[in-house]
């Protein structure tokens, strides 16, 4: 972890859950936080406030959606600045960050915490950031030298798109840089995380322009993600390299992961709440709060991704929580006449994701224990952290005691207007769920508590939310995370040489 190791708390209080559930704290390992370059998009404070406000103590910042991108240890160094200063901002007085999960008298129901407004370490200084953030590290054309000095400085894996990303300085992958730089990773051990789409099928799909959803889903086929990851499993068996699928969103694929884990390759793969908890027979018409890529599709193919991770193809479930501003979603253009086309992609899940994916898990029989497996233990250790000093993902004695106290029997509405995210657009706005986080807990100290729909930890001006401080429901601690195994001098905050 980068930071000056904290120095072990004293006894907390014992926080009471009552007939609340206590699970490991929520390891979301897709997240576009995009600062620096595209802060009006999000940010580090508005995006870690949203994180501990649904249960999430873990992100994982994707490198793209940021200027500059992720792709050399320069970059990487800028975007540990921003979040080093984002983690600065309102801070009150630091105080000690918890050593490690401990035993309580307190009996079930009852989980040892203490509040520590500004609390951990992130470059040597106490931050409001309200929960620990890692990043991954991009392949693009051009930077294969670049990708072995980023793992060494910390980074937990590569991000690469074998079609469009949809900004210009993250371009994607052809066939002959994708195999270079997954050999350059095979030899030193590293992870390519892939968003598997086919240029050509989509090219040759039709893209007809308007607010029908149908018509936008046609343009994103299933053949896209099919050909893309037949493709990418080519790669895997001639390097070796350990790879993983981003964002599952045909059933399709399903079979290709079965055999490719059945051959012994090393791939693992995630989906995501939104292809989980929403279906394309209720997308309304012209609005791009839905509108991802890949898309999210019909019903019966929802119900084929749980089959898949009941099943073990699946591994994992993560938000790729991905928003814009209302100018680049909305344009000039009223709710359900946006040309879908045309509007920025992204589902904004951190702060929703897991109340979502929970209350639908219910409602299929699937218990509660494999929804925090798939958003726990599966994306800590995709990203090493199950195995670093102080586990993450798992409630044990000597963890890194980041936990979620969760209600499930609380019935609750969601407003977009009253998350935490920098930009009040949701996919979930209106949507009722049973379950709601009570308290979010963060190296042993609550860092969200006393939460209401009423709390929305910024002022809006112009449909863009501001932050601003607000230590009552929502306090500092997280820091800066490193991947366990790199150069020791990046764990210690010390700034590029």
């Amino acid at each position: 972890m980068l930071g000056v190791p904290a120095a072990p708390a004293p006894a907390g209080q014992v926080l009471r859950a009552g007939d609340a559930v206590v699970l490991p704290g929520v390891v979301d390992t897709h997240v576009h936080v995009n600062e620096p370059g595209r802060t009006e998009w999000e940010g580090f404070l508005s995006a870690s406030r949203a994180a501990a406000l649904g249960g999430v103590t873990t992100v994982v910042d994707m490198p793209l959606n940021s200027i500059p991108p992720t792709t050399s240890v320069e970059a990487l160094e800028v975007k540990r600045r921003a979040a080093r200063s984002a983690g600065m901002l309102a801070s009150p007085a630091s105080g000690g960050r918890g050593a490690g999960l401990r035993r309580t008298g307190g009996g079930s129901g009852a989980a040892a915490a203490g509040h520590a407004p500004g609390s951990g370490a992130q470059g040597g200084s106490g931050g409001a950031l309200a929960c620990d953030i890692g990043f991954w590290g991009g392949a693009v054309p051009g930077n294969e030298d670049d990708l072995e000095p980023l793992w060494d400085a910390g980074v937990f894996g590569f991000k690469c798109f074998l079609a469009d990303s949809g900004v210009p300085e993250f371009p994607p992958l052809g066939p002959d840089e994708l195999l270079v730089a997954m050999d350059r990773l095979a030899r030193f051990g590293g992870l390519m995380i892939v968003h598997a789409e086919d240029p050509a099928v989509l090219a040759a799909a039709p893209a007809r322009p308007g607010p029908a959803y149908a018509d936008f889903l046609v343009s994103r086929p299933e053949e896209a993600e099919t050909a893309a990851v037949a493709r990418l499993l080519d790669v895997v068996r001639e390097t070796g390299t350990r790879t993983h699928v981003l964002h599952v969103s045909s059933a399709r694929v399903l079979d290709l992961l079965a055999e490719a884990k059945a051959e012994g390759l090393p791939v693992t793969a995630e989906t995501c709440h939104h292809y989980l908890t929403i279906a394309a027979e209720d997308v309304p018409a012209g609005d791009p709060a839905f509108k991802c890529c890949p898309p999210i599709r019909d019903r019966g193919n929802q119900d084929a991704l749980w089959d898949g991770l009941r099943d073990g193809i699946l591994d994992c479930v993560v938000s790729d929580h991905s928003p814009a501003t209302v100018t680049e979603k909305y344009g000039a253009k009223r709710r359900g006449e946006v040309d879908l086309q045309q509007a920025w992609g992204g589902i904004s899940g951190l702060q929703t994701g897991f109340v979502v994916l929970a209350d639908a898990a219910r409602r299929r029989g699937v218990p509660l224990a494999d929804v925090s497996r798939w958003t726990s233990r599966a994306t800590a250790a995709l990203v090493g952290l199950d195995t670093a000093d102080r586990p993450k993902g798992v409630i044990a004695e000597g963890a890194a005691a980041d936990l979620l106290v969760y209600r499930p029997g609380e019935t609750r509405t969601i407003e977009a207007a009253g998350l935490a995210h920098r930009n009040p657009i949701s996919a979930y706005d209106g949507r009722t769920v049973d379950g709601s986080i009570h308290a979010t807990i963060l190296g042993g100290h609550i860092v969200a508590d006393a939460i209401s729909d009423a709390v929305a930890h910024g002022e809006l001006d112009d449909g863009a939310r501001h932050p601003v401080p607000d230590f009552e429901h929502v306090r500092g601690g997280g820091r800066l995370l490193a991947r366990p195994g790199s150069d020791p001098a990046w764990q210690t905050g010390e700034e590029t040489p």
